[in-house]
């Protein structure tokens, strides 16, 4: 054998030894299957590949809520996703400093919102925080500008993508928590009562669940308007905070009939009544209004009765669903409205009418009550005291890790750290380990003689 024909055939010998190493063949295959490259590339390519994988802790990642399934509040997880999202045209990279929670979360977690995509899906629609990328052609936008942000969901997440239109620049004296609590509760309250009601000097307004975040944000709002009475329904223990906060009339609906109240303090009846609950109410609602009064109908509360879907009670609610026909409409005199912010799809109206907002913030004239924060791994907390209407004003989650899980997270790492310092160098081990096969070897020659 000539000497080239060795060497050639000791290259073969070695190339076949290498494709026996199970580790040699994983890491040339995986990335081979992400990359497309011709035949002839495959191996340079996947060599590549492997050396320039990052390693599992440099990979960005983010944490998000995911309902998961329809049903309780276990059904919303933490979960932390990998990769950065990535940023189209016109859209910016927000870091959420806070969301808001409203009952469209509650309704989707029991699969009664249908503008919610099936699981498994991040809810959320409204959130706030610091922008910290540009996509291309964002003009009106810098990073490090303060955003609230309004979405149809998936803003539940320490950061989002999101077109730079749905972004509107806070006002500086503005918290990250009331920029959370802002949107959703406040654009429902004004697009009902001065886009639809025509709310106006000297009229009266109905408005149950008073103390939650939509009640507020339509109680501030009609101090706007002069000598305008508001009546609320809200459990006792919290008449005294929505009297302070504008209600004229607070009702006791848990003990009392509001409409039979209602006609005790204006026997004429109403000029607007805001109807959130459906069913039998819509009925009371319709008939407390004056002639040429206004009901709007924005919701369907009386669906929720517990954790998961009740279809006792959404059968009773759409049995009692308030219905008339034009002619009746016409004798009474009474307009009948509907509103639901998810299917309102003119964009410009929504960004005037948050303009308009933000304005009247900057004003003094509006602004957001906190009830409460949880931070994501309190999610269901959060939803169970909005769910049993212990709330007064709104309910806020926060990305950031709660303390007792930051502090575990930091024990884990400095954990890994010690591990990482004590473990000995590999050619150390092999070293070590040779010696001792070494001395395991000559125990074994000293008991054979021995033998």
């Amino acid at each position: 054998m000539s000497c080239e024909e060795a060497a050639v055939e000791q290259q073969q010998e070695t190339a076949e030894d290498k494709t026996e190493d199970p580790s040699a063949v994983e890491s040339l295959s995986e990335p081979a299957k992400e990359v497309e490259v011709s035949p002839a590339e495959e191996p340079a390519a996947a060599v590549t590949e492997a050396a320039d994988k990052t390693p599992e802790e440099d990979v960005f990642t983010f944490r998000a809520l995911v309902l998961t399934g329809y049903g309780g509040y276990d059904k919303v997880k933490l979960q932390v996703k990998k990769g950065k999202p990535t940023l189209k045209s016109g859209e910016v990279l927000v870091r959420v400093k806070a969301c808001g929670l409203n009952f469209a979360e509650l309704l989707g977690r029991q699969g009664l919102y249908e503008l919610l995509p099936s699981p498994p899906v991040t809810p959320g629609m409204e959130c706030s925080g610091v922008i910290e990328a540009l996509g291309e052609e964002v003009t009106d936008r810098n990073v490090g500008d303060r955003v609230l942000v309004l979405g149809r969901h998936s803003m539940w997440q320490e950061v989002v993508a999101v077109p730079a239109s749905q972004t509107f620049i806070m006002p500086k004296q503005m918290s990250f928590e009331e920029a959370a609590a802002l949107p959703i509760n406040y654009l429902t309250a004004y697009m009902m009562l001065f886009e639809m009601a025509n709310i106006r000097a000297g009229q009266s307004i109905l408005v149950h669940m008073a103390a939650g975040g939509v009640g507020i944000a339509v109680t501030q709002l009609c101090q706007t308007v002069e000598g305008v009475t508001v009546f609320g329904t809200a459990s006792a223990s919290k008449h005294e905070t929505i009297s302070q906060g504008g209600v004229t009339h607070p009702i006791d609906y848990r003990t009392r009939d509001y409409a039979e109240e209602i006609r005790k303090i204006s026997p004429k009846g109403l000029d607007v009544v805001l109807d959130p609950l459906g069913g039998s109410d819509t009925h009371k609602a319709f008939s407390l209004l004056k002639p040429m009064g206004t009901l709007i109908v924005f919701g369907a509360a009386n669906c929720v009765t517990g954790q998961k879907k009740n279809l006792l009670a959404m059968a009773k609610t759409w049995y009692n669903q308030f219905t008339i026909n034009a002619l009746r409409l016409m004798h009474a005199n009474k307009a009948v409205c509907g509103f639901h912010l998810g299917y309102l799809t003119d964009e410009e109206l929504i960004a005037q009418t948050m303009n308009t907002l933000l304005e009247l913030y900057i004003q003094g004239k509006i602004k957001p009550r906190i009830d409460s924060t949880y931070h994501f791994e309190q999610v269901g907390e959060a939803m169970r005291r909005m769910h049993e209407r212990n709330n007064i004003g709104k309910v806020i989650l926060l990305p950031e890790a709660k303390e007792e899980a930051k502090e575990e997270k930091e024990d884990k790492v400095e954990e890994k750290l010690e591990r990482a310092e004590s473990s000995p160098d590999p050619g150390e081990t092999e070293h070590k380990e040779g010696n001792v096969n070494q001395e395991e070897a000559s125990k074994g020659e000293v008991k054979s003689e021995e033998n």
